[in-house]
């Protein structure tokens, strides 16, 4: 299985003026000041991010990073008048499964970077063949290397141009797909539009809310004290939604200008989202981080936070009557995450479990903080759909 010539091969390579100028920029960076208060209290901390542009500045070699993007083999794709950048890498064996990762919000492919050998040649990483998938992971429209649509758009369209992208281009008769975030909405949605051409979905966030009506049983008292609990964990992290959901154009000017504005907005939620209330910097290499926040810098974001007008409106992630995810679903939550666990009563009311766990530990970004975990429990999850 490989792309049909509906999809030309991508080389990553940023002109040298374009890395001149962010340099710029980050030696002639304004700082604000900030109040006396704990770390993370009032959002990104100062030190932190004093530190995180000095080592951007002196230390860090997008080279490097470019180089390291470009082990993989990248294409794009001409989908609806719109180019579509996707990574693939043909899984071992006879018969890799293929499998499709979705990123979100504020991650990219990079979170997949060290999860692709694994997933697509087990042999080599204390695994078997036989669970070996040939893994494609997609830019969303509008991040990274792909085109921006022309105005905001819905999770629900690109699950139907991610349908078009394995089926039409990469040329699978049946697939199935991965994802968190932004990820885990477009792959649900993928799943209930396309049931014919899903095998089996696997999410560590739970993307669609259910239904409810008059016939529709009331939470549960679980249910409850879920939906209440959920509620005060995303008081207060959710406010971006709403100014991305919003006016994203007058936050796009900042985000766009400044490269610093851009990485603090950017590496709070990889901290919030991951080690709530802690004082420590997030726990991730820095050189991940800034890779990751290199790909909102050179695309620019605006594009990027346009998803969440639908979630303000209301159509991200609302089923309708009748509406529910047939195809087997598999989910592997993590206690640290912005959307906390729900129990496998209210996944139930939109999928059908399979495959239920939460994880000991980790966040919102498991690919990166927990890959060995993720990597086997998607291998055991798909094991049972081959």
């Amino acid at each position: 299985m490989h792309p049909t010539p509906k999809a030309e091969p991508f080389r990553l390579h940023v002109d040298d003026a374009v890395l001149n100028d962010l340099k710029t920029r980050l030696t002639q960076t304004r700082w604000p000041n900030e109040p006396k208060a704990a770390p993370w209290r009032y959002g990104t901390d100062l030190a932190y991010m004093r530190g995180v542009i000095e080592y951007w500045r002196n230390v860090y070699d997008w080279r490097r990073a470019e180089a390291e993007l470009n082990t993989r083999s990248h294409y794009k794709a001409l989908i609806g008048g719109k180019r579509v950048h996707f990574i693939m890498e043909r899984g071992s064996g006879p018969n890799p499964m293929p499998l499709l990762l979705t990123h979100g919000w504020p991650g990219s492919i990079v979170e997949f970077l060290d999860l692709i050998d694994p997933l697509a040649h087990p042999e080599r990483h204390g695994g078997h063949v036989e669970d070996a998938f040939t893994v494609i992971a997609p830019s969303l429209p509008g991040y990274g290397f792909s085109d921006p649509p022309d105005a905001p758009i819905t999770p629900r369209d690109i699950g139907h141009i991610w349908h078009t992208l394995m089926t039409d281009v990469i040329g699978a008769e049946r697939y199935c797909a991965q994802g968190g975030d932004w990820g885990a909405v477009v792959n649900s949605w993928l799943a209930l539009d396309h049931p014919e051409a899903m095998t089996a979905l696997h999410l560590n966030m739970i993307g669609l809310r259910p239904f409810f009506g008059k016939s529709t049983p009331p939470p549960t008292a679980e249910e409850q004290a879920y939906l209440k609990a959920a509620q005060a964990r995303r008081e207060p992290e959710t406010a971006y939604q709403q100014i991305q959901g919003t006016k994203p154009q007058t936050l796009a000017y900042g985000l766009t200008d400044s490269p610093v504005g851009l990485a603090a907005w950017i590496l709070e939620k990889f901290h919030g989202w991951t080690i709530p209330g802690q004082k420590a910097p997030p726990p991730f290499p820095l050189d991940r981080l800034l890779t990751n926040v290199m790909l909102y810098w050179l695309g620019g974001i605006n594009p990027a936070n346009w998803l969440y007008c639908s979630l303000v409106d209301g159509t991200a992630a609302a089923l309708q009557e009748g509406e529910r995810v047939g195809v087997p679903t598999g989910v592997c939550l993590f206690p640290n995450d912005l959307l906390m666990p729900a129990p496998r009563s209210w996944v139930e009311r939109t999928y059908n479990v399979t495959h239920y766990r939460i994880a000991p530990q980790g966040g919102h970004f498991p690919a990166m903080e927990n890959g060995p975990l993720l990597v086997d429990d998607m291998r055991a999850f798909f094991r049972k759909h081959r």
